[in-house]
This record gives C-alpha cells, structure tokens and sequence, in this order.
C-alpha cells in the first residue's frame, strides 16, 4: 500500500509540477487527521502517516513515497448561514457560539455552522436570520489547536 508522509500546502504548489495522480474528497471534520487509510476517487487506497495531527485544506496535496501526489479537495456540506442586523449583533452572535465551543466559519458578514435546530433557535430567539446553503465549510481552528499554522506551512516544521 502506498504511504504519504508530508503534505504540500495549495499556495506551494509549484504550477510546473506535475498534476496529481488523482483526488480525495473530504468533509470539514474529515480533512483534520494525523494517521488514516484513504481512498482515492479512482478506488485507489493509501495510508496517511504524518509525524502530527494537521488542518488539510482544500488544494493541499498529499506526497506519496514515491513522489506522486493526491489532491485534497474540499467537500461541500450543508450548513446553516447566519447573518447579523449590524456589526455589534455579529459580535454578539459570534460569542455565543464560541461559548458554546462550535466548530464556526466567522465571515466579516456571516458565519457558517453545522446545522444543529437547538443553536439555530437559539439564535433565532438572538435576532439572527438563518437560512441553509451547501459550500465547503472551513471552520476556524481553535486558539490551542497544534495544528494550526499562521503560514500555512504544511511541511511539518510546525514547531
């Protein structure tokens, strides 16, 4: 079975490089990992075995040992948009739901949840407008979070 043992972040692809060998589609919740057997659109498997847990995000690849790649795509899932009436009520709703620790996509106009009818009323009761939509969902990493990168550097030299 193939192996991939690092991952090249989207913003370091080299556009000379040669294009992947194939794709993974994979939900929010499914592209944070550290060791799992893959399989590829095609039916092809490989086995991801990173030295520490990372946030893959969509067009980061994945490096086969022998030299080839798997691009990560980015699944669209069906989410719950709110938005706010002002910027002060966007803030308000913000920090309720990081009171309550959710996995949140915070926009400058809107944020993007897992859909979840206890929060959604909740937020209905705040003054929130709700509505559903299907988009890749790509929630902020939390503020202790090993993985998370500032440069986005995915070649494990996370330190």
């Amino acid at each position: 079975m193939r192996h991939a043992r690092a991952v090249q972040s989207a913003q370091d692809v080299n556009t000379e490089a040669p294009p992947p060998i194939d794709i993974i589609v994979l939900a929010h919740d499914e592209r944070h990992l550290r060791r799992r057997r893959l399989t590829m659109q095609h039916g092809d498997a490989f086995l991801v075995d990173l030295p520490r847990t990372i946030a893959l995000h969509h067009g980061d690849r994945f490096v086969l040992d022998d030299g080839n790649t798997v691009e990560v795509i980015a699944a669209e899932e069906s989410l719950t948009e709110i938005t706010a009436c002002n910027a002060e009520h966007h803030a308000e709703l913000c920090w309720h739901l990081g009171n309550r620790h959710l996995p949140a996509q915070v926009e400058a106009d809107r944020v993007l949840i897992v859909p979840d009818h206890i929060i959604e009323d909740m937020l209905k009761g705040l003054g929130a407008t709700l509505r559903p939509v299907t988009e890749i969902f790509t929630p902020m990493l939390g503020a202790y979070d090993a993985s998370h990168s500032h440069d986005h550097n995915h070649d494990h030299a996370h330190g």
